[in-house]
């Protein structure tokens, strides 16, 4: 009995061992979905770390909050392309590390780590994009994601570019443009004031929304020609510090005493604020009108209607502050160098030296939160400065601006003038609202104005119209 003999069937490991190569296995994953995914959760994750109440609506702990966010988005990267596809994306562990740390810093020790970080993040930033670039080139075969990663990381190198930009501009600004005046503590931050010239009655001058002491820089130096002037900015804002508390007009109206009084500064007082500042002379001039012997109203906002009582409150956010947040989260993009940016497209007509020092100052993240702080406390603003119902027969000079005017905001100032028995109302032709501080001629009239309200005061009688 003849046996054949027959092969062993091979191990199912062993098949194919032998087998003539074919085209690759298919690729595993879905890479593109993966970028997008991870994109869109650590945009999501951002959002939600920002708007969480654990973290404060300060800037420091906004941004680091964004950075965490964007650093759990590059993270998933990493971790789900070598989990479930044939592109490991290791490279993204590197911005994940640097987001996340600068993150956890900004949240954990505030401005002291900005300070520092100001200086570190940029070139750091810069350099990893230029090398994620390269990462992706090399390593990410996926049209789609190639669309999705090239954007970002371009807006990452865009970002540290502008933020070391900025970095040094904000430190050579500080040595091109000190401080003149003098920093006052007022319980709790250190405003800036600066008083020239010599003379009684004082002038005291408030600039607008968004202003500066340097805005008025046309009409400080006129005025301190005849009397003694001091302007200063409230807080954030020039070389002022910023505040913890809701700036409304009874808080800088408050402020403005505090700081005169600690300056060595006695009344009593002319008043002349621009704007906005119209409505924190008022509410001064309700305070404290022992200390007010004048004013001028220059455009002023108008306060609101005395059929509404100053039953508003000051917008302070309560136990979680969402516009503050919102705040934060807007003033940090003057870290990128964009608000500097936008501030060269402005043609003022300021003396140069003054047009620089409100650019330099406009440009700051400190001075874009205050302001729009400002217009979050506009409704509480307009209240409190209604309480001033009576000047008695105090010299009072409201300036319109002729042109942009209308027929409301006429009215509006033709009702201020009736808060005393000795005022006029002057409407400057061609004037427009900012034009009666930053143009020469047109601030001219401004200061001609306050002299008239400090010659009334010296020697009593009539305002001439």
């Amino acid at each position: 009995m003849t046996t054949t003999p027959t092969t062993p069937t091979p191990a199912p490991e062993e098949k194919g061992q032998d087998r003539p190569s074919g085209p690759d296995p298919q690729p595993r994953g879905h890479i593109g979905w993966i970028v997008a995914g991870s994109l869109a959760t650590g945009l999501v994750a951002a959002l939600l770390l920002v708007a969480a109440p654990f973290i404060p609506a300060e800037e420091s702990a906004v941004t680091g909050a964004v950075l965490c966010g964007f650093a759990l988005g590059w993270a998933m990267l990493a971790v789900l392309s070598v989990r479930f596809t044939d592109q490991p994306q290791r490279w993204a562990a590197a911005p994940a590390l640097l987001m996340g740390f600068g993150g956890l810093l900004l949240v954990g020790f505030g401005s002291s780590a900005r300070e520092v970080l100001n200086w570190v993040w940029p070139p750091a930033m810069l350099a990893l994009a230029i090398w994620m670039i390269a990462r992706v080139r090399r390593q990410l075969r996926s049209r789609s994601g190639h669309w999705l990663l090239y954007p970002v990381i371009a807006l990452l190198a865009l970002a540290s570019i502008g933020g070391g930009y900025e970095t040094v501009r904000e430190a050579t600004d500080a040595t091109a443009y000190p401080m003149p005046g003098q920093l006052i503590d007022v319980g709790g931050h250190r405003l800036h004031l600066s008083c020239t010239g010599s003379g009684s009655p004082t002038v005291v001058l408030e600039p607008g929304a968004g202003e500066m002491s340097s805005n008025l820089g046309w009409i400080t130096p006129t005025v301190a020609r005849d009397t003694r002037v001091c302007v200063y900015d409230r807080a954030g804002r020039g070389w002022s510090e910023p505040a913890d508390t809701a700036q409304n007009g009874a808080q800088i109206a408050n402020d403005l005493h505090t700081l005169l009084q600690r300056g060595h500064v006695p009344g009593p007082y002319v008043l002349a604020g621009h704007s906005f500042g119209g409505l924190y002379m008022l509410t001064f001039a309700a305070r404290y009108p022992d200390e007010v012997a004048g004013m001028v109203l220059v455009d002023s906002t108008a306060p609101a209607s005395a059929a509404r009582p100053g039953a508003a409150s000051p917008y302070d956010g309560g136990s979680y502050d969402v516009l503050g947040r919102v705040s934060a989260l807007v003033s940090t993009s003057a870290r990128l160098g964009l608000s500097r940016l936008y501030g060269q497209l402005e043609h003022g007509s300021l003396p140069p030296r003054s047009g620089d020092e409100a650019r330099a100052s406009n440009a700051t993240a400190s001075h874009v939160r205050s302001t729009i702080d400002e217009y979050v406390q506009a409704n509480a603003s307009t209240e409190q400065a209604a309480s001033l119902g009576d000047f008695a027969a105090k010299p009072l000079v409201v300036l319109t601006a002729g042109s942009g005017s209308d027929a409301t905001h006429a009215a509006k100032q033709n009702h201020l003038a009736t808060l005393s028995t000795n005022s006029v109302h002057r409407v400057i032709d061609g004037a427009t609202h900012d034009s009666l501080i930053s143009n020469q001629e047109d601030a001219a009239a401004t200061t001609q104005a306050i002299l008239d309200v400090v010659s009334s005061v010296r020697s009593p009688g009539p305002l001439d119209g």
